[in-house]
């Protein structure tokens, strides 16, 4: 996890103790069960005594809990009631799940809304049946860069921001990043013509998804959704040509329903809406600085 630590150092109203405290409780991942001193320390590449200290004092307020006989921590119900509070106040999670319930009973494929954390997106709503060779749930982080979900995220950002983005991920990633940033220039390209952005076999080679952003009025997100399946199933014409369009129809409904954008209704205005270029679509390097 990295930080940006010329930015610290001139922030006076940033508390470095509580952003380190934070990290340690962000290292633990879904399925990970329980975490040492060590692994910690390697996740947020913070020093192990600093870590140390940390968890002490995080065991005693209540977000960890020891487990003496390993020397390791897990999180504390404290913890956990933090991440459910949060998702009760998203009521964009609890609108759209008849929608993707649908449109997941309507192409076999599982259907996710997410919101950025860091350099990932994280789900905060997951619909699916069962088929997709990644089982990703609630609290599963993927990677902005070489997903569907994190490049439709992406190129909704308004310019300045995007732009600071890429270059956190370049800086991120290093060699691997040129590989990348082809990808994602090539998402703002489908996202300024047809409203979603594709990952085919990118992240996970046998996985193919679509994206579109969800963009709202009342300052929150943006979110994004995708809907994924094995590449078999969703081959790269059926993304294009119906996996999609149907994307872009339901995540326009949602916020129709939320009270943005008019939804579409049909295939006519699908097209018409396609036509104008989505926020950030226009593709750029100049702004990235790199």
């Amino acid at each position: 996890m990295k930080r940006s630590g010329k930015k610290q150092a001139t922030d006076r109203s940033f508390v470095v103790a509580l952003s380190r405290g934070l990290d340690v409780l962000r290292a633990f991942q879904p399925n990970d069960g329980l975490l040492g001193n060590q692994e910690i320390a390697a996740r947020t590449n913070l020093p192990k005594p600093t870590v140390s200290r940390l968890t002490y004092t995080l065991t005693k307020l209540g977000y960890l809990t020891p487990v003496p006989r390993f020397e390791k921590y897990q999180l504390a119900p404290p913890a956990l009631a933090l991440g459910y509070a949060a998702l009760a106040n998203l009521g964009v999670r609890h609108l759209s799940e008849p929608f993707r319930e649908q449109l997941m009973r309507e192409t076999g494929g599982a259907v996710a809304i997410g919101g950025r954390d860091r350099h990932s997106m994280i789900y905060f709503g997951q619909s699916r049946a069962g088929i997709v060779n990644v089982q990703l749930d609630v609290g599963s982080r993927i990677p902005i860069a070489t997903t569907a979900m994190g490049r439709a995220y992406l190129w909704s950002l308004p310019d300045d921001e995007r732009a600071a983005l890429l270059r956190e991920l370049r800086d991120h990633y290093g060699g691997r990043w040129p590989k990348m940033r082809d990808g994602i220039e090539r998402a703002g390209e489908t996202v300024a013509k047809h409203g979603f952005a594709i990952s085919a076999g990118e992240w996970q080679d046998d996985v193919h998804a679509v994206g579109v952003a969800l963009m709202l009025n009342d300052g929150t997100g943006p979110y994004a959704f995708n809907c994924g399946a094995p590449a078999f199933r969703f081959t790269e014409d059926r993304l294009r040509n119906d996996i999609g369009p149907r994307l872009v129809a339901m995540v326009r409904n949602i916020e129709a329903a939320l009270g943005g954008a008019m939804p579409l209704q049909s295939t006519q205005s699908k097209k018409q809406a396609n036509k104008k270029a989505k926020p950030g679509g226009k593709v750029a390097r100049e702004p990235e600085g790199i």
